[in-house]
């Protein structure tokens, strides 16, 4: 092997070798900070909002929804909502794309019907 195609063959890997971490670091960089869907609920009435929950992940498909809480709060100061739940989004663009969603609107008059609630979306800190 001649010593310019050496160079050359180390060059061309040290170019590839740049181009693929500063395009990982620039992915990091860009990532918009999650978003949350807050919700207080007070359910009343218990077989409709059952119908409700069981409705819910057919409409998660291609939003990455997690269920981060979902219980009873224990207040330690003021009043807490009856039933407490945060999902988190990858951002709080997707948490409102879908609530909007037409799969999240067939279901949410169930909700509505069986449950006093507020339902809020919080962005998140962006990734350290």
């Amino acid at each position: 092997m001649t010593m310019t195609y050496k160079l050359s063959l180390t060059l061309l890997a040290g170019v590839a070798i740049g181009v693929i971490a500063g395009t990982a670091i620039h992915a990091q960089q860009t990532k918009p900070p999650p978003g949350y869907l807050v919700a207080e609920v007070e359910v009343t009435d218990p077989a409709g909002f059952q119908k409700y929950v069981q409705g819910l992940p057919a409409t998660y498909g291609g939003y990455n929804v997690r269920t981060v809480i979902r219980g009873k709060p224990q207040p330690l100061e003021g009043d807490a909502p009856k039933n407490f739940v945060l999902l988190a989004f990858d951002s709080a663009e997707q948490a409102h794309s879908w609530y909007d969603s037409p799969a999240y609107q067939a279901i949410k008059p169930l909700r509505l019907n069986a449950a006093k609630s507020t339902v809020y979306i919080v962005e998140g800190l962006p990734p350290q």
